[in-house]
């Protein structure tokens, strides 16, 4: 009896421990618990974050391969039209106002040989010098722009960069814009060069209310074809940028006729811009 009563002991004990390993795992497994949960969380973040980055990667190969190719090809075939366009025809309906849009591209040989000498000689003296930037000018904007204290950036852009912002981008005066603004300039300035910046930019420029382009001026404003507009008729379209909406080239006021003077004043001291082939 008192070994029959040891063995049922033994396996009371027994059947005991093994009672107790059994809530020990899942003791342990209550346990281990939060570590999963906190691997779940975990794999979310990453997970979420492995999509935003696909997305990220995405959007880079689209802009950058759309941007280039666009720019590759305009290099050849003239903008059929350009935001600003767009933006000024939206604002005339927006008001009611009729729609106006002059636009008519011309070869660069079609356009007077006057006409870059003006635009270099108001706008940018250093057009043919440097590579899409001019540092003094934008260093003297930025003096400005401090001095001023507005949230908004003004000044400092040379013909490239109103090219490509007439080209590529909307009008405004933000950090955004000026940044893509630098990111289209560089890529016309490698891949257009001089010559085509300037043919584009002498055919796409607002120069009237619902004018843009040499072409389009010169008819709107001489009753001529651009080839023949002279060296005062240049100077005179030039000299009412960057605000053609408000000012005339044939009703000049005093401020436009004396900046018109300077402008031929330049053109003088210019005489001659020789552009590669």
């Amino acid at each position: 009896m008192a070994k029959s009563n040891t063995i049922s002991s033994n396996k009371t004990v027994e059947a005991y421990k093994k009672a107790a390993g059994v809530s020990g795992k899942s003791t342990s497994s209550r346990k281990s618990s939060p570590k999963s949960s906190g691997n779940g969380v975990w794999g979310m973040v990453k997970n979420a974050w492995s999509k935003v980055r696909r997305y990220v990667i995405i959007f880079a190969y689209v802009f950058f391969g759309s941007s280039i190719a666009f720019t590759v090809l305009y290099k050849y075939v003239p903008p059929i039209f350009t935001p600003l366009m767009i933006i000024r025809v939206g604002e005339q309906i927006w008001n009611g106002d009729e729609i106006k849009l002059k636009y008519k591209w011309v070869d660069f040989d079609k356009i007077s040989s006057k006409m870059p000498l003006a635009v270099i000689a108001s706008e940018d003296s250093k057009f043919m010098e440097h590579s899409g930037f001019d540092i003094d000018a934008i260093y003297t904007a930025y003096k400005n722009n401090q001095k001023k204290k507005k949230k908004t950036i003004k000044g400092g852009s040379t013909i490239s960069q109103q090219t490509a912002k007439n080209v590529f981008l909307w009008q405004g005066r933000s950090y955004l814009r000026k940044g893509l603004e630098v990111y289209f300039t560089t890529l016309i300035e490698l891949i257009w060069g001089k010559k085509r910046i300037m043919e584009v930019y002498l055919n796409v420029i607002e120069m009237g209310n619902g004018v843009y382009g040499i072409e389009a001026a010169a008819q709107k404003y001489y009753k001529k074809p651009a080839k023949q507009l002279s060296k005062y008729q240049c100077a005179a379209i030039t000299s009412i940028l960057p605000n053609p909406r408000k000012w005339s080239p044939t009703k000049p006021t005093n401020y436009i006729s004396q900046k018109q003077q300077r402008i031929v004043q330049g053109m003088n001291y210019l005489r001659k811009v020789k552009f590669d082939k």
